[in-house]
């Protein structure tokens, strides 16, 4: 059961409607019944009561032609105006037979407003106060001054009652009528919306196949630039060691140097693919602040491939969302190795800075430099330039993230890249906006 169903159904409606369809009915009995008793006590004539009891039949039978056709008052508004004027006419003609049948003229109080415009309804109002004046005088004056001017007296008083009665009466009509219109739209309202749940079941349906669908492409692509941020880079590194050491030849502290380099960058390898499966917090950030630990990867940087690395931060320190920390120290990760695959660098350098609602890596080299309009533009479809992501990669992660990427470089004149992230602080350790 809907809520309009529950409003429309309510008892009180429902007996309000019958009292007013019955009360023409009731009030024409009463009458009838009192002037029947009068007319047995003297006042006036057995014939005249018939004929007032023919037209109270004409007045019945108005009433339950205009209740069997027009029902609702102002959906026809001529057989409304017709229906009132008959009634009025029979009921004038009725209280001139006898004042009692002024019981019945009550009706047209209660009506003139319903069935006619706002004009016509109060003049049908002061008509019928006329006609009140009567019965209430038992019967319409005769035509002396004196009688005149009571039975006017007596018609302005009935107008002043009858005005205010009239007034109340018909804002709880209009009252209820919005009520009956508010529940009809509530209703339709209801329909629709049952409507639209019943479609929106079936799209919610096939958005969650899509969802899988994406989520799987997503994952991939997040592994694919994990493994190519650790395990890939890791693997490179214990290759050139390798290569280095066989290169040494017979020497044995060179050679025993490159293998205990191989040997740490295996281990950090092993444990950066644990924790990628894991999706925990790569090494670096275990136990370090996000400075210290790109301090630690400048150092070990610097120290693998011998070039000099100046690390600075700047702005107040603070801990962000794990997502944030994670995306600025690959992208310093990927940067540096960038550097030492394309720059020949002799410098380095690494800006930390941490601004009000920003946070951003600078990293800028005195390499050879390159034309970014060779790898600019390129989308996540495309194949990798050098058998890497890249500057790809990183624009991935720092959109992830709703931060910007900006790369400058020319031939010969080096090459600065920024990335700045939102300073979303330590919280939630869930994923930022569209992050997985």
């Amino acid at each position: 059961m809907t809520v309009g169903q529950t409003l429309s159904e309510a008892p009180w409606d429902r007996r309000a409607e019958g009292a007013r369809r019955l009360m023409p009915f009731y009030l024409a009995t009463v009458s009838a019944a009192l002037a029947a008793g009068t007319t047995a006590t003297g006042y006036r004539t057995w014939p005249q009561f018939w004929l007032s009891v023919a037209l109270i039949a004409g007045v019945l039978l108005a009433q339950a032609t205009w209740q069997l056709f027009a029902r609702v008052p102002g959906q026809h508004r001529v057989f409304d105006a017709v229906f009132f004027l008959v009634r009025f006419g029979l009921t004038a003609a009725l209280v001139s037979l006898n004042p009692w049948y002024g019981v019945l003229a009550i009706l047209n109080y209660m009506d003139a407003p319903r069935l006619l415009p706002k004009v016509p309804g109060v003049i049908g109002v002061i008509a019928t106060a006329f006609i009140m004046a009567g019965s209430q005088m038992g019967g319409y004056p005769a035509w002396h001054v004196g009688d005149v001017a009571a039975y006017l007296g007596v018609a302005a008083m009935n107008i002043l009652l009858a005005g205010g009665f009239v007034f109340f009466s018909t804002r709880m009509v209009q009252q209820s009528e919005s009520r009956r219109e508010a529940i009809e739209e509530l209703t339709a309202t209801n329909g629709k919306l049952e409507a639209a749940l019943r479609e929106n079941a079936g799209l919610h349906a096939q958005l969650l196949a899509q969802a899988r669908e994406a989520g799987t492409l997503d994952e991939r692509a997040r592994m694919a630039r994990e493994i190519h941020d650790t395990l890939a880079q890791g693997l490179a590194g214990i290759v050139t060691q390798i290569q280095a050491a066989r290169q040494a030849g017979e020497q044995p502290p060179p050679s025993q140097r490159h293998l205990e380099l191989a040997e740490r960058l295996a281990r950090d390898s092993l444990a950066e693919a644990r924790r990628s499966v894991h999706a925990m917090r790569p090494a670096a950030l275990d136990n370090a602040e996000l400075p210290e630990a790109l301090s630690d990867v400048a150092r070990d940087w610097s120290a693998l491939h011998g070039v000099a690395v100046e690390m600075t931060t700047t702005g107040d320190q603070q801990p962000m969302h794990p997502e944030v920390e994670l995306t600025l120290l690959r992208i310093a990760q990927e940067a540096l190795t960038n550097v030492a695959k394309h720059a020949a660098a002799s410098r380095v350098g690494l800006t930390l800075s941490y601004m009000e609602d920003l946070v951003t890596l600078d990293v800028r080299d005195d390499g050879l430099g390159f034309d970014p309009d060779r790898v600019n533009g390129r989308s996540a479809l495309d194949p990798p330039v050098d058998g890497g992501f890249g500057l790809t990669g990183m624009r991935q992660r720092i959109g992830r993230l709703a931060g910007t990427f900006e790369v400058e470089s020319e031939p010969g004149g080096g090459t600065a890249i920024s990335a700045s992230v939102p300073a979303v602080p330590m919280g939630p350790t869930g994923p930022i906006g569209g992050a997985q």
